[in-house]
């Protein structure tokens, strides 16, 4: 016993030296002397917590433990663990039993940790301070979570007995760990006990500090002490470096928290940001030296704390509520609860039917740990991605325990999920009750990246919670698509930013669009929630993407030969493999003409990838969109576009690789065979498409069908030349009749091939091998089986079919050098042409951008369908673009319809695309609107690429009375106006099939038979304003209705689900006063509060109104002429001339100068 007594004592000494060293290194400053009664106030703090356990009798230090530091944590941990000081082994097994069967239990290491509670990381000063807890010694600092804080401990050294240590995950090896403190940690100096105040502390309970604060000029009080029971407190907002939460006091008497007066302070100070730790809802505090301060964009106040204000827990005793010489008045209503600028614009889009409860609940799966999505007792999803809650993220894993206080229950919600969902937004609170004791998972890598993403995704995209779910699972199945073998995680799931856009955004954003308001920040599904079936199956019909080289990693290069197709008309990429479709174009928007290029190898690095879709759908409405059973077809269309100067061209033998050229016809006469050739000059290329052309007598017993082909009108310049060696001889002489002769060629079958190289105002010779004893090849008659006759009324002399076995090259200098020199410039017809209604169904040319495409019914194309197809609707494509007019400051958007035999239309044609459109057939429509038709004569040359950023120049800022001054005036514009008359207003329920009307959400048609189940609401308000030089009405639609009327999102949910029970609710507005459209329902609830609501101040105020002009550029119809009006002038009566009002739509409007910071402003009482 003896010896293994001082055996004993030996491993004592040796471990309370190795303690002395470690403390004199990690608490002490290199430049100090050792403290050495804190060294042995931390051994026997040890001693004192290893022997608080029964168990550990045997030694009185805990010689199997060591010391560690947190830079060897963070350094040489590579794996999960936990310590136990603290626990019995009995303890640990049954601590470790929560796991269940198949859990990892977190594996335990004997290691003692000591540091200090801060709230600074590192050298931060105090103004950088963000609310994070972190463990601290003399070797660096460490994050850690705590599930109960008291400010008190802040700034003091503690041994914390049980701990977990997560080091960061390898797939974020950027990030570091953190630690888990699961029991209280012991100080190992006593804390001092705050005797409490000498005199009990002045304080306002809620109930007057709301009086103190709606008549806070009439009572002046200096920094008030507030007390009460803690009813709520908000997320910790953090927003461009400034940071804040919002406490709302009740009062103490008061079982239900929930009722009763509250008051709502918002903190600020960034040393105060630790208290959001420490509050509990439910427990009562005081908050002292109190100012009163006015959120920024709002109208009203709120109590703020300042930089000497202190949150004490409130005791009895210890507080007397202030005595004021006031007489509480009987209007003592609430006032309006502050609200965060996010939730007020965005969050609400989360909440339209959900309940607010509180839930205790334990995670049991992470479904995105990156986009904030966990599963809650197996049954319900959890989403924290409204809350910027980064710290307590990193804690969440199955097992843990969290309290949610303020959470939206939202039983069908959609985006694709089925099951219940619990989602918090600003105004909730997340409570950690217990951790885990699992390992962290491998969770797959599409759940690790992408948290700046989803954070976009929320708080700059504001996506409200269907949308934003439906997102996450399409951006999950794209990832496990591409992910990783084109593209890597991280790359793929990157920040969007300008310039550099992110492709997970650009993938989704052909069907996204469609959901969201092209012209509101606010991303909610504003658009498609209005739109009905046939409308949301049309939007969705067709989109594009175009992905530029550099998202592709590793990095792609593009390397085949160049073959030009006769079965298509365009260029291609062919290897062995396959072949892609091309659009080559110089830098000059000189589109590619010189022939020789077929048959070259190209090789491109920096190159764009475009994906035009089709898609034929019968969505009932978009709450099905994640439903793929809609989808009946799916077609795309994938080319490539970049500029020849990026692009290696290097010339290889001609019978490499084009598969496509003519061989010789072996049905061509014996004989030795010369080259002849003739050059043209091209004046004007048609359209390539499938037309019907005269077959000669004897040629064929089956009837013809449409060919493709185009037809190519130009001017012979010289007549037939021979080749002589390598060189042509001398063109033969032509008569005075044939010089400059008109000609038509005609392209059709292998001869299509040459539709990509073929532009007006380019020389080209046209090369035929042929017998030497042919002569006259190219003025052979009836080779087209074409009649003179049409030949007259074309302008031409004579027409040539292009034979398969002919070439064609670029005219050079040396041939020609006079008619080379002539003007390239293309056709071009006046504005004044243009927007006229005279000359309709004439012929026009211009260059212009393309802003929009869609697939549409065109115009009279129900008339052209035959009585045995009458359910067979063509489809067509239209085009609207603003015209590129000289010296035209605002240029006038023009509609152009494509329809078939012209589909589909060639590559290239997309939005942003500068294109030059020649004779195109200008109609005018019933309605006096211009716009333009493809016809079998029109060409089109692609100038331009759509940019590479999306961005658009902001709209000008005009004053209304500009749109009243002669010469070009903006189509759309913005303008700083007062709401000064509302004029009607008219909420529908329609049927998303049919749109009849929809009471009670059910279709009201008669016959019973639209298959329909589903309504959606439509809302229309016109408006007079006017902005001190002219007025206008102004039309607003859906969403844009519920800004008119400064409604949130959620009010606006409310209007609508109270008209759902009519079906319409429309007011007629005369006067001063109002009136329903129906008198037997003007005492309606609803309608009394729009008559109400549309009369008051909040409606009738000044805005920033974006505009669209009502009347379009195109509308060629009379201008409407002034009227004569009568004013009275006091007595004097007043004649004079009045402009017609201008007729607007709205596409935004705006509070004027509102901040969309909810900061609190500076100004104090």
């Amino acid at each position: 016993m003896d010896a293994c007594g001082v055996q004993a004592s030996a491993f004592e000494q040796a471990w309370l030296e190795a303690a002395r060293t470690f403390i004199q290194a990690t608490l002490f400053p290199a430049d100090k002397e050792p403290d050495k009664l804190l060294t042995q106030s931390v051994i026997d703090c040890v001693k004192e917590t290893w022997l608080s356990q029964r168990e550990n009798q045997d030694f009185t230090l805990p010689l199997n433990y060591s010391f560690v530091s947190v830079q060897n944590l963070k350094t040489h941990q590579r794996l999960p663990c936990c310590s136990c000081l603290s626990w019995s082994s009995n303890a640990y097994q049954a601590w470790s039993q929560g796991a269940g069967p198949g859990g990892s239990v977190l594996p335990q290491q004997q290691l003692l940790l000591l540091g200090t509670l801060t709230d600074q990381s590192g050298d931060l000063e105090q103004e950088c301070r963000s609310g994070s807890l972190y463990v601290s010694d003399n070797t660096g600092t460490l994050d850690c979570e705590l599930i109960d804080l008291d400010l008190s401990w802040l700034g003091h050294l503690f041994l914390f007995p049980s701990w977990s240590y997560l080091p960061p995950a390898k797939k974020n090896s950027s990030r570091e760990g953190h630690l888990e403190l699961w029991g209280t940690p012991v100080p190992v100096l006593p804390l001092a006990v705050s005797p409490g105040p000498l005199i009990p502390i002045p304080v306002l309970y809620p109930e007057k500090a709301s009086y103190l604060l709606r008549y806070r000029k009439k009572h002046k009080l200096q920094e008030p002490n507030l007390a009460g029971k803690l009813v709520r407190v908000s997320a910790l907002v953090s927003t461009q470096n400034k940071r804040y939460f919002i406490a709302t006091l009740g009062e103490l008497a008061e079982a239900d928290s929930q009722v009763g007066s509250q008051v709502s302070i918002i903190v600020q100070i960034p040393a105060q940001m630790m208290w959001h730790r420490v509050l509990r809802p439910g427990r009562a505090y005081v908050l002292t030296k109190l100012r009163v301060t006015k959120i920024r964009g709002h109208h009203y106040y709120i109590w703020t704390t300042i930089p000497s204000s202190d949150l004490i827990p409130l005791r009895p005793g210890h507080v007397r509520e202030l005595e004021l010489d006031i007489s509480l008045e009987a209007d003592l209503t609430p006032l309006p609860q502050p609200t965060n600028s996010e939730d007020s614009r965005g969050q609400e889009g989360l909440v339209r039917s959900s309940k607010v409860l509180h839930y205790l609940g334990t995670v049991t799966d992470v479904l995105n740990e990156s986009a904030g999505l966990y599963v809650l007792d197996g049954q319900l999803i959890l989403c924290l991605a409204y809350q910027q809650i980064h710290g307590l993220r990193r804690v969440i894993r199955p097992g843990v325990r969290l309290e949610l206080r303020d959470v939206h229950l939202l039983q069908s919600v959609g985006g694709g999920t089925t099951r219940p969902v619990l989602a918090l937004c600003l105004h909730g609170t997340v409570l950690l009750q217990s951790f885990s004791c699992l390992q962290p998972e491998t969770l797959p890598s599409y759940t690790v990246h992408g948290a700046s993403l989803y954070e976009q995704l929320v708080w700059e995209c504001q996506l409200g919670l269907p949308l934003y779910l439906w997102v996450t699972k399409m951006l999950k199945e794209l990832a496990l698509k591409l992910c990783p073998f084109v593209l890597r995680y991280h790359q793929f799931l990157k920040h969007s930013s300008p310039g550099n856009p992110s492709l997970a955004l650009q993938l989704l954003a052909p069907s996204w669009d469609v959901l969201i308001s092209p012209v509101s920040p606010i991303r909610h599904a504003h658009k498609a929630a209005h739109m009905t079936s046939c409308q949301l199956n049309r939007h969705l019909a067709w989109s594009w993407l175009c992905l530029p080289s550099c998202v592709f990693q590793p990095a792609q290069v593009l390397l085949g030969v160049l073959v030009a197709s006769s079965h298509k008309g365009c260029l291609q990429l062919r290897d062995q493999s396959a072949s892609l479709p091309c659009m080559p174009l110089s830098e000059t928007s000189q589109p590619l003409t010189d022939p020789k290029l077929i048959g070259c190898l190209v090789r491109v690095e920096k190159f764009r990838l475009v994906v035009e879709r089709e898609v034929g759908s019968s969505f009932p409405s978009w709450k099905e969109l994640d439903m793929q059973g809609f989808i009946q077809k799916k077609k795309a269309r994938v080319y490539v576009q970049f500029f020849l100067a990026d692009a290696l061209i290097l010339p290889v033998p001609r019978a490499t690789f084009d598969s496509e050229s003519p061989q010789t016809d072996p049905s061509c006469p014996e004989g030795p065979h010369v080259e002849q050739s003739r050059l043209f000059l091209v004046s004007h290329k048609e359209a390539l498409m499938k037309r019907n052309f005269c077959v000669l007598p004897g040629a064929s017993s089956q009837p013809p069908k449409p060919t493709l082909s185009f037809c190519v009108s130009g001017t012979w310049l010289c007549g037939t030349q021979r080749k002589e060696r390598s060189r042509w001889g001398p063109p033969e002489s032509l008569g005075v009749e044939n010089r400059d002769q008109k000609v038509s060629l005609i392209f059709l079958g292998p001869s299509v091939r040459w539709f990509p190289f073929l532009y007006p105002n380019q020389v080209y010779r046209l090369v035929a091998p042929g017998p030497s004893q042919t002569p006259m090849l190219f003025e052979m008659e009836g080779s087209s089986g074409t009649s003179q006759r049409p030949l007259e009324l074309a302008g031409t002399q004579s027409c040539l079919t292009v034979q398969k076995e002919w070439t064609l090259e670029l005219g050079s200098p040396q041939d020609i050098p006079n008619v080379l020199d002539t003007s390239k410039a293309l056709p071009e017809s006046s504005l004044t042409h243009l927007l006229s209604d005279k000359l309709p169904n004439s012929l026009v040319s211009f260059s212009a951008e393309i802003l929009s495409r869609m697939l549409c019914e065109p115009p009279l194309s129900l008339c052209r369908i035959k009585p045995e197809n009458a359910g067979a609707v063509k489809t067509g494509v239209k085009l609207t673009v603003a015209l590129e007019i000289d010296d035209c400051e605002y240029p006038p958007h023009l509609d152009i319809y494509i329809e078939d035999p012209h589909l589909p239309p060639q590559i290239g044609l997309l939005p942003g695309a500068r294109v030059h459109f020649s004779q195109l057939e200008k109609k005018i429509s019933r309605s006096n609107i211009v716009y333009c038709c493809f016809r079998p004569t029109t060409s089109v040359q692609v100038l331009s690429f759509p940019p590479e950023t999306k961005a658009r120049a902001p709209l000008p800022h005009i004053y209304l009375a500009e749109l009243l001054q002669s010469g070009q005036v903006p189509f759309q514009a913005t303008t700083s106006c007062h709401i000064v008359f509302v004029l009607s207003l008219q909420i529908l329920w329609v049927c998303a099939h049919c749109t009849s009307v929809s009471p009670q959400g059910r279709c009201s048609r008669q016959d019973h038979n639209c298959p329909a189940q589903t309504a959606i609401s439509q809302a229309s308000v016109r408006l007079l304003v006017e902005d001190g030089t002219a007025e206008a009405t102004v039309t607003c639609r859906n969403h844009h209705v519920a800004a008119v009327l400064g409604l949130s999102p959620s009010q606006w949910t409310s209007v609508l689900e109270h008209a759902r029970g009519p079906g319409r609710v429309a007011l007629q507005f005369k006067g001063l006063g109002a009136q329903t459209e129906s008198p037997s329902k003007t005492h309606d609830p609803l309608a009394l509060f729009l008559r109400t609501l549309c009369a008051s101040p909040s409606v009738l105020r000044p805005v920033k109104l974006s505009f669209a002009l009502e009347k379009r550029p195109s509308d060629v119809t009379p201008l409407e002429p002034t009227r004569l009006q009568h004013f009275q002038c006091g007595e004097l009566p007043l004649l004079t001339n009045v402009n017609p009002r201008l007729r607007l739509v709205c596409l935004s409007l705006q509070e004027p100068g509102l901040s969309s910071l909810p900061e609190a402003s500076a100004a104090s009482s």
